[in-house]
């Protein structure tokens, strides 16, 4: 018969796997996605803004570039939410911590969608 304590347990261990388990995934998807991005980079270095709008109008590209910035700030919110957990002692400056860094991801996520859509799209 499960406790309420050992019911609490789990849940705990159930969300620590899935945020392993996030952590992992987002990093195994950063390395085809950082190279895809590297390469890109070289390849437009020293475009003008219409040859950047005119090779982000492409489908791979503009959803690529929305994946990599994806990926990259969900990872990256992943792992300052492990810094954040495992070295601010004081609850309610972690749990403000965390609510900042959540935000704060969220809304360059938001912004750096639309600036890729926005190009993609009017050039």
């Amino acid at each position: 018969m499960s406790t309420g304590a050992n019911m609490s347990h789990r849940t705990k261990g159930a969300k620590g796997f899935h945020h392993w388990w996030a952590q992992r995934l987002t990093a195994i998807a950063l390395i085809p996605l950082s190279l895809w991005f590297a390469a890109s980079v070289i390849m437009h270095a020293g475009a003008d803004r219409a040859a950047l709008a005119a090779w982000l109008s492409s489908p791979l590209s503009s959803v690529l570039m929305i994946l990599t910035l994806g990926a990259t700030l969900y990872h990256g919110v992943l792992g300052l939410g492990e810094v954040i957990v495992d070295y601010v002692h004081c609850a309610a400056a972690r749990i403000a911590a965390l609510i900042f860094i959540r935000l704060f991801g969220a809304a360059l996520a938001v912004a750096g969608i639309f600036a890729v859509l926005r190009l993609a799209f009017t050039g």
